[in-house]
């Protein structure tokens, strides 16, 4: 359970520090699985699927499709 814990809060800062927002979905995504497995040993089932569909499904798929739709790759701006 402390394995768990610990890469749902890597996963978490891996999402808000990353720049790339693809890879930063990714992280996010595992964040919310790891979370939601957590509900899961932690005896609360509908907790869980409700991170599951909301966290890592809606959340993550709204996000990529928004990102392929504005374009997908970001550029860099040089100053």
């Amino acid at each position: 359970m402390a394995v768990l814990g610990a890469a749902t809060i890597v996963a978490a800062l891996i999402a808000i520090v990353n720049k790339n927002f693809i890879r930063a979905v990714i992280a996010y995504a595992i964040s919310s699985i790891c979370l939601a497995a957590l509900f899961f040993l932690l005896a609360s089932p509908f907790a869980g699927v409700l991170e599951l569909t909301v966290g890592a499904g809606l959340v993550a798929a709204l996000f990529l499709v928004t990102l392929i739709l504005a374009g997908g790759e970001e550029e860099e701006v040089s100053a």
